[in-house]
């Protein structure tokens, strides 16, 4: 009697947990969405601040989902399927609410290696990126103190200890966040031009599956503004660690799978170094003089 009622508190903390989880997540979600509506109408122009709303979205439902990975397991009992299924429906969400921006400072700056914007712009966009996330952990932080659940309270008491998502060396962290860019980027360029319908939930799953893979190594963000939110605060490691795994790692993958795809860089050259233009086409050989007489 005495396992059947402690089981069920547990079910209630875990379906309470839960339920405030999800009203956090569709309070970010349907506030950003509302403000990107209004810059959209009567600012559309100002593409910056619905980067900066996009990022800010963006970091304040990944806060979410990081504490949940961190703490959920034994302080509301919420497990990495919960922690999995959350990111998947968060990524997904984002992707509709936030189309035609990123929040992703590396997609802006593919745009700008393609000429698809200017240098001012580009670097508004991510300057406003990267405020829309540090506001994020701001709004996280005291949405935390409010301390709704245990699984909140635990997490105040360790907002000055938290930890770290680089969990190795700087080199092996780089060159996993330059892998996970890279095939984040040759998927989202693969899929341009295909319908959202299927374009937001592969991205959303692969996104899911590559922190999945890199939990233990570097939470493969491949998204700089994401990652200064996340873990640039927690100690262990200096800004300019940080900054070379999370910043300089996604640059390169992204810029490698922009090469791949286009076999250039429109922005340096223009010279296609990997694909030529020209269709090969196989001639059939002439018939020799002896050939003919024969």
């Amino acid at each position: 009697m005495h396992e059947k009622l402690k089981g069920g508190e547990i079910s209630d903390k875990k379906l309470a947990c839960l339920n405030i989880t999800l009203g956090y997540f569709v309070s970010v979600v349907v506030g950003c969405g509302f403000a990107k509506a209004l810059v959209t109408q009567w600012k559309p122009k100002w593409s910056f601040l619905s980067e900066f709303i996009a990022a800010f979205a963006l970091a304040a439902c990944r806060l979410e989902v990081q504490t949940i990975s961190e703490i959920g397991q034994w302080a509301g009992g919420l497990g990495q399927d919960v922690t999995l299924t959350m990111l998947f429906l968060a990524l997904t969400v984002h992707g509709v609410i936030m189309q035609g921006v990123t929040g992703n400072p590396s997609v802006t700056l593919m745009e700008y290696l393609q000429k698809e914007t200017g240098a001012v712009a580009s670097s508004i966009s991510i300057v406003s990126q990267l405020g829309g996330a540090q506001l994020a952990l701001l709004f996280a932080g005291r949405y935390w103190a409010m301390e709704l659940t245990d699984m909140h309270m635990i997490k105040v008491m360790m907002m000055t200890q938290c930890s770290s998502s680089l969990n190795v060396p700087l080199i092996q962290g780089t060159i996993t966040e330059v892998v996970s860019a890279l095939f984040f980027h040759m998927v989202d360029l693969s899929l341009r031009r295909r319908s959202q319908l299927l374009r937001i939930p592969i991205l959303a799953l692969l996104l899911t599956f590559l922190y999945y893979t890199g939990n233990a190594y570097t939470s493969a963000y491949a998204n700089p503004s994401l990652a200064y939110a996340l873990t640039f605060n927690c100690p262990g490691h200096t800004f300019w660690e940080y900054a070379v795994v999370y910043w300089l790692g996604p640059l390169i993958g992204m810029t490698l799978a922009l090469f791949l795809y286009m076999g250039n860089i429109p922005l340096l050259f223009t010279k296609n170094l990997l694909f030529s233009k020209k269709a090969r086409l196989r001639l059939p050989k002439r018939k020799t003089a002896e050939e003919k007489s024969s």
